[in-house]
């Protein structure tokens, strides 16, 4: 193993990109630190340091900014905008046909759906941060703290300090979707899902730190037990898939002979990754945010009784009925998202088009139905793996005290090793290219 990863390093292109993706990184975290103008710093951290875990509805964006976003940095946004683009443009290609002709016409009409994919972001990064600026400029960034500093982030709140907070955030996702595209070309690959991962990973040290400090080191060192234990099952369902066999007609062209060969459809036991707890974790977020615009008291100075209700049962991660709700929201989404991006017909259809066949059963449309079959029996074990998985971070908060940012559990450890396994294969197979031995065995 560390003969392979010498290797890596002695061979200069993919040093050179290592070493790029690297500087890339850590211009992309030396960001997350740099304030956006006008905003409080010394106000801001403070009210990090006294009202840790309060961050309620922005936990999940806050997680994915790796904490800039609760620091009004200049990359506060962080990769939320362009998750969201990408899903929303990917879920546009059932509903207009056009995305859909583009999506079927190659790298060119691929290239269209990411210029608009670009266009959607700076366009939802231009609406977050509207967002969050006002919020920040209403005090109730951090909830209902009852700290004095956290009701005063702004050091000026006229409306061209506000424009010039909104349009230094944009540009800053901006200059986020262009560091993505440089390690894609010029580093090892997969340039935004390395810094979703650089995210995320930067705030394993303070999670684990906060826990040490609250419960002792005995739990601490539980905690780390458990998570080596959490990121082997979720190594082992992540590479788990079921292997459909897949024939290949022989047929001729001339004098050549083409076809003949056997193979298989892999069909991986979790198909939608983490973007079904993405969904359900954002559409939790909705009734939550509504109640919060609506806190103001009545005539009897008594909160609304609809909105106690949902204070009570969804803002409280730790309660029972949050937690039903939330893995049952996530099971549904899960199947959602792969009849949506998996569709047997037309997997069917091209199977027969190049004279392919499952052993056992006629092309077409029977073929269509067997996929659908394995693809529906093996979408629940999936479903109910994400929604365990999901759920860790709010048992965690019950039991050991920990917040929501929980680092091995939820949408943190299922990118934490989908993009880390991704890598490595990137990098072995790189290192394959020039020493015919990779980094695997």
């Amino acid at each position: 193993m560390f003969s392979a990863i010498a290797r890596v390093f002695r061979t200069p292109d993919l040093r050179r990109k290592i070493a790029f993706t690297l500087a890339i990184i850590a211009l992309y975290r030396f960001g997350a630190h740099i304030p956006a103008p006008f905003v409080d710093f010394p106000n801001v951290q403070s009210c990090l340091r006294d009202s840790a875990g309060t961050e309620g509805l922005l936990s999940l964006v806050n997680l994915f900014s790796g904490g800039a976003l609760l620091q009004l940095s200049i990359f506060a946004l962080g990769v939320m905008p362009y998750i969201t683009a990408t899903i929303i443009v990917q879920l546009l290609r059932v509903v207009i046909p056009h995305f859909e002709t583009l999506y079927k016409e190659g790298q060119s009409g691929q290239g269209k759906l990411t210029q608009y994919t670009r266009y959607l972001t700076i366009a939802l990064a231009l609406l977050q941060s509207t967002t969050l600026v006002t919020v920040a400029r209403s005090g109730q960034l951090f909830g209902t703290t009852g700290i004095p500093e956290c009701e005063q982030l702004l050091t000026n709140d006229v409306w061209w300090a506000q424009l010039l907070m909104i349009i230094t955030m944009t540009a800053g996702t901006g200059l986020i979707m262009w560091f993505a595209e440089l390690v894609t070309e010029r580093g090892i690959g997969n340039g935004m899902s390395l810094l979703i991962f650089t995210s995320i990973a930067a705030t394993f040290p303070a999670s684990l730190w906060a826990i040490a400090q609250a419960r002792g080191f005995e739990v601490f060192l539980l905690v780390l037990a458990v998570g080596i234990v959490v990121v082997a099952l979720v190594v082992f369902v992540e590479q788990s898939q079921r292997r459909v066999p897949v024939q290949y007609a022989k047929r001729m062209v001339g004098r050549r002979t083409y076809g003949g060969t056997n193979t298989y459809i892999p069909i991986k036991v979790n198909m939608a990754g983490v973007v079904p707890v993405i969904f359900a974790s954002s559409l939790l977020y909705i009734p939550a945010l509504i109640a919060q615009f609506n806190m103001q008291p009545n005539a009897d100075n008594e909160i609304p009784g609809w909105v106690a209700w949902i204070q009570t049962y969804f803002t409280n991660g730790d309660h029972p009925i949050y937690m039903a709700v939330y893995f049952l929201l996530i099971v549904g989404f899960t199947y959602f998202y792969v009849a949506i991006t998996f569709n047997p017909v037309e997997v069917a259809d091209n199977m027969k088009k190049y004279g392919g066949f499952i052993p056992g059963i006629r092309a077409g449309r029977p073929t269509a139905e067997y996929l659908d079959y394995v693809l529906t029996r093996i979408t629940l074990p999936g479903s109910l793996y994400l929604g365990l998985i999901a759920l860790l971070p709010l048992i965690a908060l019950a039991t050991v005290g920990a917040n929501q940012n929980f680092p091995f559990g939820g949408a943190s450890i299922l990118i934490i090793v989908g993009v880390g396994l991704e890598t490595v294969k990137q990098i072995d197979a790189q290192l394959q290219q020039r020493h015919y031995e990779g980094l695997l065995r």
